[in-house]
């Protein structure tokens, strides 16, 4: 269903939401779009509408799923009555959420719209996807029902040649199944990419099938094969013996250099070592509801929040940093937190930092614990 741009234009100046702050954002981001023409490969079909003609949705069998929507890449200031008056112009809405941090109170970025009407919602879809806000492009798309079917369908992927391009990745995994998401890692001050991704299928079979047909073989422009397996789930027993291997190695004579540390500092320490060999009792890793907490430590006393937007942008969503000062000096006390709201990003920034030199001093970085120290 495609609909016009001028008709929701007109809808948004007449309604009771022309008064909205971003209604003329709106309007002036459709009345762009209808000016530049259509930007869709098929313009024969879409000409003066916003249509995700490379990707048509799809929708579930399930009648909840068909009118109710994920909103992704929203503004930072965009509020919960913004979001609904914005929805609420394409169709009557059941219930709306803007997903917010509990700590920070401030917005994730992305939200739940659930229209009455399968009609509304589909009609939303077809309008405001794609529309830029601000500096955002939002994406509109079904919200998927949880099932065994779609869990653990994200796949990790390494040895990538640095020269392929995100596009490049998914038409490699496409002829596998429908990709929901896809990203490579690339180095936070050159912009190189890392070797190493991430592929979300939209169901688990997919992914196994992406693992046969791909682990182990050369892609175009590989001179070395691929890895490809399922990414660590917070729940599997593999977080455990990667953290314990950081305290002890059973190769080793003697303790790690995290060990070390975190006995000279345990009341600092994300994981307090009983004899450095048991780790009961710790919760894995650092999960607070509305994203993943992440501990460094090791930081200068100059460090501000700046560096670790710095440091942990360049790996994902970055919800929340926070550096903890000195009350009577306003020093950096040698650690601080971030808060991720992926796992999978926030797992692979901790693997990539972990170790890092800053300045003169080696960075330790953690999922943050239950027996992490407080400020």
């Amino acid at each position: 269903m495609a609909v016009r741009l001028c008709d929701v234009a007109s809808l948004l100046r007449s309604g009771s939401w022309a008064a909205e702050p971003w209604t003329g954002q709106v309007i002036a981001a459709m009345e762009t779009q209808l000016s530049n023409g259509p930007t869709c490969n098929n313009t024969a079909n879409c000409p003066n509408t916003i249509n995700n003609c490379s990707s048509p949705v799809e929708s579930s069998n399930t009648e909840d799923s068909k009118t109710n929507l994920i909103v992704n890449y929203l503004p930072q200031n965009m509020t919960q009555e913004e979001l609904k008056s914005l929805f609420g112009s394409i169709g009557e809405i059941e219930s709306c959420k803007l997903v917010r941090d509990k700590i920070t109170g401030q917005s994730l970025g992305y939200g739940f719209v659930n229209y009455i009407d399968p009609k509304d919602a589909e009609k939303a879809i077809n309008t405001l996807n794609g529309l830029r806000l601000q500096t955002k492009t939002i994406k509109v798309s079904y919200a998927r029902p949880s099932s065994a079917s779609i869990r653990d369908a994200n796949l990790y992927v390494s040895g990538l040649p640095k020269t392929m391009t995100q596009k490049e990745l998914e038409q490699l995994f496409s002829q596998y199944g429908r990709i929901i998401t896809s990203r490579i890692l690339v180095d936070q001050v050159t912009g190189v990419s890392r070797g190493v991704g991430f592929i979300r299928f939209d169901k688990r079979i997919e992914a196994e099938e992406a693992i046969k047909g791909l682990n182990g073989q050369k892609p175009p422009g590989a001179t070395e094969p691929i890895t490809v397996k399922f990414a660590n789930n917070p729940s599997q027993k593999v977080n455990h013996t990667i953290l314990s291997q950081l305290y002890q190695s059973p190769n080793r004579r003697y303790p790690g250099p995290l060990a070390q540390q975190a006995q000279r500092f345990s009341r600092f320490s994300p994981m307090t070592i009983d004899g450095m060999t048991s780790l009961a009792g710790i919760n894995f890793p650092g999960h607070a509801g509305t994203g993943w907490c992440i501990f460094v430590y090791n930081l200068a006393p100059d460090a501000d929040e700046s560096i670790l937007w710095q440091m942990f942008g360049p790996f994902g969503a970055v919800t929340n940093v926070k550096v903890i000062r000195d009350f009577n000096t306003n020093k950096c006390k040698g650690f601080g937190f971030v808060t991720m709201t992926n796992y999978d990003e926030a797992a692979m920034a901790i693997a990539s930092l972990n170790g890092y030199r800053l300045g003169d001093r080696v960075l330790q970085v953690s999922f943050k614990t239950s027996k992490t120290h407080k400020a």
